[in-house]
């Protein structure tokens, strides 16, 4: 194994034997007393300090770890709007989202669908969910997960990807989500500490030893990876995108309306549990950075030459093998699986709970506590299965990051005008949930083909090259076919198309509720949106940090 000694084995060793024995000791209870609120939902009880590092823990994956760093190390810290962004997401769900779930009682997102509109919503955006987390998000992050192990370890990828899904089986399966979310605080705490060791290093290597001269000699060799903004027309994150449009649309849809992210919150043990532990996020989320866009940059700076064309996926396991000293590899190793099983175990759970309570508990109306626990099980093991196929796709993908964006994108625009009309529109109708249930996809797709369509279109009118570099100066049109093709540059980046595509999907949405008959919404949805002091003093105090980051790396 490159890069991996005796004292890295030990120490990987002995991390995951602690994580599954605390995962079994915290989950302990015998099958014939655990009921289906304690293997879905932690019984309830939850405090906001786990529930903040297993927000965190479920998010930060090796779709963030090494994703995200392989977008750093081609964009720079742009994508750092990612995180930044979704701590203002985290506040906004907090406030106006959480109090109606929490009032509900709720077991999952479809249920909510289902008792503010009817089971044909609730159905329709509950395969949707099942369909992106087995074939997007557990894919993705188990490739990702496989792939270092390959790169740092010289594990083959396939071995790589059966051992990941092993290791979460090994306590997912048992003890559900107290599980899951108590061995989270550990998995977050380690995390960030592995990717701190990692950034250290980097740094040290780039300013012969010291980590302030480390960064300055990186600010000043590569200062345009240092803007948080970047152009309108740019491919993948667009100004207009990420500070008006789409980004916003992708945020609330995974933070407010995303069952293995809100599933935490509704485990909690009231609601001011729930938003404490989500403004916790929130500082973790704008501290993330540190341990995930830095190594990009640290790699572009260091090894570029050691990084295939092509493949920026490459730059956080190049960084682990080039630069980590042994006795530290574990650690490093041990962190990243850490992030990769916690949010395995998370999507597993949720996928179960979103089968087991909305789809086969409907089939199965007597179903009894424990046959409902044995399903969520059966199914979690289905869906690890499933991964052992569907992860080994990914390998033709660039940036599997923006893979992920891009496709769960389709869907986003659809949940949070579906979510949005729901909660704060009363005379929303069932028709009109459901019409932007079949819409989502088909808008989505017409939107991601327009600027292909507009491009080629052009290059076939005018026999000339449309677009090459993305250089909005490009002056061979006039006229309409110059404004044809900055609405083809307009509607490239993913996240403009997100963005236009909600808009469309909200006026039909209105539309349709006007001629269609009110449903008449349950009086127990009416709620307080009060917040606690500490809550209010909190969330100020990290807007300002937000606002003060964005001028500082303009």
């Amino acid at each position: 194994m490159q890069n991996f000694e005796v004292l890295d084995v030990v120490v990987f060793c002995i991390y995951f034997v602690t994580v599954i024995g605390i995962a079994y000791w915290v989950s302990r209870k015998p099958d014939s007393e655990r009921t289906s609120e304690d293997f879905f939902l932690a019984g309830r009880a939850l405090p906001w300090w786990i529930i903040g590092a297993s927000l965190i823990a479920s998010n930060i994956s090796a779709e963030q770890m090494i994703g995200m760093t392989g977008s750093a190390y081609v964009s720079g810290i742009a994508i750092v709007s990612y995180e930044w962004m979704a701590a203002v997401t985290l506040l906004i769900v907090a406030k106006w989202f959480l109090p109606t779930f929490l009032n509900m009682r709720i077991y999952s997102m479809p249920q909510y669908l289902e008792n503010r509109f009817d089971y044909r919503v609730s159905m329709g955006l509950g395969v949707f969910w099942l369909l992106v987390y087995v074939f997007v998000n557990l894919a993705t992050v188990t490739y990702l997960g496989a792939l270092t192990l390959q790169t740092v370890m010289g594990l083959p990828l396939m071995y790589g990807i059966i051992a990941l899904l092993v290791i979460s089986a090994m306590y997912t399966l048992y003890g559900g989500l107290s599980a899951v979310a108590w061995t989270d605080f550990i998995q977050v705490a380690v995390l960030f500490l592995g990717g701190t060791v990692v950034t250290i290093f980097g740094l040290h290597a780039l300013g012969q030893g010291g980590l302030a001269s480390g960064f300055m000699e990186l600010w000043k060799t590569n200062p345009d990876k240092f803007h948080t903004v970047l152009p309108w027309y740019h491919k993948d994150l667009p100004w207009i995108g990420v500070f008006f449009g789409g980004l916003w649309m992708a945020n609330l849809s995974y933070w407010g309306c995303n069952q293995y992210i809100t599933q935490r919150a509704l485990a909690a043990k009231n609601i001011n549990e729930a938003q404490l532990g989500l403004v916790f996020a929130a500082f973790l989320k704008i501290i993330v950075p540190i341990v995930v866009m830095l190594p990009g940059i640290i790699a572009f700076a260091l090894y570029q030459h050691l990084i295939p064309e092509g493949k920026p996926d490459q730059a956080y396991p190049t960084l682990i093998r080039e630069l980590v000293p042994a006795g530290f590899t574990g650690l490093i190793i041990a962190a990243l699986i850490a992030a990769i099983v916690s949010s395995l175990n998370s999507m597993t759970n949720s996928t179960a709970t979103i089968f087991t309570m909305d789809i086969y508990r409907k089939i199965n109306h007597n179903a009894s506590e424990r046959n409902l626990v044995f399903v969520g099980r059966v199914t979690s093991a289905l869906v690890l299965f499933i991964t052992i196929f569907t992860a080994p796709l990914l390998a033709s993908q660039e940036q599997v990051f923006q893979y992920i964006q891009e496709y769960t994108g389709m869907v986003s625009p659809g949940v949070v005008a579906i979510f949005f009309f729901g909660l704060f529109w009363k005379r929303t109708t069932s028709a009109a949930a459901l019409t932007m249930v079949i819409l989502t996809i088909p808008v989505s797709i017409v939107l991601k083909v327009l600027p292909t369509w507009i491009f080629s279109h052009l290059e076939t009118a005018y026999a000339v090259a449309p677009f090459v570099n993305g250089d909005p100066n490009f002056g061979a049109y006039s006229g309409f076919a110059n404004l044809l093709f900055y609405v083809g540059l307009f509607f490239r980046p993913f996240l403009n198309q997100m963005f236009v595509a909600f808009i469309i999907l909200a006026v039909i949405g209105y539309f349709v509720s006007l001629v269609t008959k009110q449903h008449v919404v349950r009086e127990d949805e009416k709620v307080s949106y009060r917040t606690s002091a500490i809550f209010n003093v909190t969330a100020i105090f990290a807007l300002g940090v937000l606002a003060v980051l964005y001028i500082t790396f303009f």
